[in-house]
């Protein structure tokens, strides 16, 4: 991992075969999907991402909230284990598609170190320290964590980076067993970059994309400290603001602890973890995007005129002289005030001894508590497309002069009308009583588990019914923009009152045919719980918050899996064939073909996917090589348009694969970090194309004394230009889409002291 150097949680999990992720938003927020399980929406909806056995939320993809929010990789991880395909349905609730668990170091290892970084190529300085040491009597703890400042490997001409992290574990080792108490505090901000314009010629199918004048989107942003931030009508029926600079704050204070001990012949392991978490996200969302005067047309009117609403050239005409380019961008809002949750895993264990072989049982029950309190709401405004902190708000008026935004204020709301402010006060718990036996005797090996999921909602919804005049920024008169202002309701709420069960289970057979070599096959039916993507739809009674629609209560996924492994003398190979049946139900973002606006547009489908995963490693001396790839075939098997039924799903590749080789000696370490993923379709209408892309990072480590080593490392060194994603489906007429991409090419040294 600190090879890796990793710009973000996503970056490093890139690196685990069959994980697909999109990290292109920043340090938070970015996408995870596992063997081409599909990725309609942000989030990890069939991934569950752990810390210390114990997921971070139990749902990865609430709306605007992703796991990763609440979780760092720093000094403190030990290493970072997961579970791809069938076995995670039983593993874990709501994972049917894997678990990535990021494992902490407890001191068993003693000493530590402090390393201080900074960025060569962008504005980053960051100190990581960690610490571990025996009390003696069994007694022993560990200590570590980070604090950073910059604006970060995107300019947004603020500070954006701030923050950091402390955590601890102590642990008391006995006989049989031992008993952990562990904490964390998280108070980090940091930026999401949602879409930015990109220029494209040619076809669909070869599409030739290029950066407008003055902007990079690898290494730059349209984010402005001259933008307007957010103001919106709460629930509370008074005004919200914030301002851009926040960006993605968030706040964890979590105290658990882990215990395992022997009842005769019986092993019992507890893990609980209560973790009270919070944010709030400013985030601006650029929506589309097109030379000036045919964009401000449908707004203004024949004749618009466009003027500067901030900075040096304020009140002046627009100048079309730079790149021409109006963007329509929302800032979006998150309060995420309680994001808490409680979780325990009681697992009990016996190796039973029956005809020659050993019988090994598990039982265990999982219960846990999520809160889900939150308020969205939207501005929405125009901007110039200039990069490196520098974008200002556009005014727009009519040919007569009739003004039509407010200091570059648009809506304060979305285009799309009602419906898109929203409010939630939910609390889900889950209750899972879970079972697995596996017996072996010789060569072979047989083994099956079930979960049975229990999932009870209580809460109330609300949402946005549509706009009113409300002088909103308290000037005393009302603007244009302020005559249709969205609001919700005060007081006006839809319960939200169910309860929804499902099975989960998963079969397995292993045959060793040598000492190095094994054969394996599964086959397993998992389940995801809708959570709140079935809010707001007619699947929940909005006078009784009953569940109408059971079908909706939950995803199913099944999965069939069929592998070999070999290990002997420093090789390592694994090879698993797959294929995997998916029900979804959510909600996708795609641009409107009529207005090139963003849209929020419900997905109600299944999906096949099938393919082949490699991973393997070698190691010589001083030499090692790992290496992973993965295959896949996947299409749309039903859709809600049946013109999408045989399509390839968004931005699935046929291959995704990595090379990692190091060469280590006393002195000095150096390797590299090659990941590539072919091309894929940008929208599941299948026509324009996204390119192949392979970021290459290096590292080389020096340590010219004891207990001192200096490094240097560079992500995405060739400065790839790596799109992810693209919310348009075709070309549009205007020449240009909004489209997401990874950091470019950043660089950063480092020093290492350790004692």
């Amino acid at each position: 991992i600190i090879s890796i150097a990793p710009r973000s949680l996503g970056e490093l999990f890139r690196n685990i075969p069959g994980i697909r992720v999109n990290a292109s938003t920043g340090e938070v927020g970015n996408s995870y999907t596992v063997r081409g399980l599909p990725l309609v929406n942000d989030g990890s909806k069939y991934i569950q991402i752990q810390e210390d056995g114990l997921p971070i939320l139990e749902f990865g993809d609430l709306l605007s909230l992703t796991p990763d929010t609440f979780v760092r990789a720093d000094l403190n991880v030990a290493q970072v284990e997961s579970i791809r395909g069938g076995s995670a349905s039983t593993f874990a609730s709501n994972a049917p598609g894997g678990v990535i668990n990021l494992i902490s170091k407890t001191g068993e290892v003693e000493g530590g170190s402090v390393i201080a970084t900074i960025g060569i190529d962008f504005e980053s300085y960051r100190t990581d320290f960690d610490y571990g040491a025996r009390l003696g009597d069994g007694w022993r703890f560990h200590v570590g964590g980070f604090y950073r400042e910059g604006e970060g490997p995107r300019e947004t001409g603020m500070n954006s980076m701030r923050g950091g992290q402390v955590k601890f574990n102590v642990t008391k080792q006995f006989s049989g067993g031992y008993i952990r108490v562990y904490g964390k505090l998280l108070d980090d901000r940091t930026p999401s970059f949602m879409n930015a314009p990109l220029l494209v010629t040619g076809t669909n199918e070869k599409p030739n994309f290029v950066d407008p004048r003055g902007t990079d989107i690898r290494s730059s942003s349209i984010w402005s400290t001259r933008l307007p931030g957010s103001l919106w009508l709460g629930a509370s029926g008074a005004p919200t603001q914030g301002d851009l600079g926040q960006g993605t704050h968030a706040k964890s204070k979590a105290l658990g602890f882990d215990g395992q001990f022997n009842l005769g012949e019986w092993s019992i392991t507890n893990r609980f973890r209560y973790a009270d978490q919070s944010m709030r996200s400013i985030v601006l969302f650029p929506s589309a995007a097109a030379p000036a005067a045919a964009f401000a047309t449908p707004f203004g009117g024949p004749g618009a005129r466009l003027s500067y609403a901030a900075g040096a050239r304020a009140g002046q005409a627009f100048d079309p002289s730079g790149n021409g380019l109006l963007t329509l961008s929302f800032v979006a809002d998150s309060i995420v005030p309680d994001v808490s949750n409680m979780t325990n895993d009681l697992r009990l264990s016996r190796v039973w001894k029956v005809g020659g072989g050993d019988f090994t049982t598990t039982a265990g029950l999982y219960r846990s508590s999520q809160q889900y309190v939150s308020e969205i709401g939207f501005t929405t405004l125009f901007q110039d497309a200039v990069g490196g902190g520098q974008s200002v708000p556009l005014n727009l008026a009519t040919a007569t002069g009739i003004p039509i935004t407010d200091g570059g204020v648009l809506i304060y709301g979305l285009p799309g009308g009602s419906g898109t402010t929203k409010n939630t006060d939910l609390n889900y718990q889950v209750t899972a009583p879970f079972g697995s036996f596996n017996f072996a005797q010789g060569k072979f090996a047989i083994g099956g588990s079930v979960r049975w999921d229990n999932i009870r909602v209580r809460g109330n919804i609300m949402n946005d019914r549509g706009a009113k005049p409300f002088d909103i920024n308290g000037n005393g008169s009302l603007s244009i923009p302020e005559s249709q202002v969205t609001f919700i309701p005060v007081g006006v709420t839809f319960p939200v009152n169910y309860n929804h069960d499902y099975l989960s289970y998963s079969l397995s057979a292993n045959y060793r045919v040598s000492e190095p070599f094994a054969v394996f096959a599964r086959y397993s039916r998992g389940g995801r719980a809708g959570a709140d993507k079935i809010l707001f739809t007619p699947a929940v009674s909005t006078a009784t918050g009953a569940l109408l629609d059971s079908a909706a209560g939950h995803d199913t996924l099944r999965q069939a899996e069929i592998g070999l492994k070999y290990r002997k003398d420093g090789i390592v190979l694994n090879l698993t064939g797959f294929y995997a049946l998916t029900d979804e139900t959510n909600a996708q973002i795609t641009t409107n073909p009529a207005t090139g606006l963003a849209q929020l547009a419900a997905v109600a489908r299944s999906y096949m996917a099938y393919g082949l995963e490699f991973e393997g490693g070698i190691r010589r001396g001083p030499f090692s090589l790992t290496a992973h790839a993965t295959y896949t075939e996947a299409q749309i098997d039903a859709a809600e348009n049946p013109a999408l039924v045989g399509n390839i799903p968004r931005g699935q590749p046929k291959l995704l694969w990595g090379l990692r080789p190091q060469y280590d000696t006393e002195q000095f370490s150096v390797g590299a970090n090659i990941i590539g993923t072919t091309g894929s379709f940008a929208q599941d209408v299948n026509q324009l194309r996204l390119p192949a892309f392979t970021t290459v990072g290096a590292f080389a480590q020096f340590r010219p004394m004891e207990r001192v080593e200096l490094s240097v490392n560079a992500s995405n060194l060739l400065n790839e230009r790596a799109i992810t994603a693209v919310t348009e489906g075709a070309i549009p007429a205007s020449g240009v889409v909004m489209a997401r991409t990874m950091y470019g090419r950043t660089v950063t040294t480092s020093a290492r002291f350790f004692f």
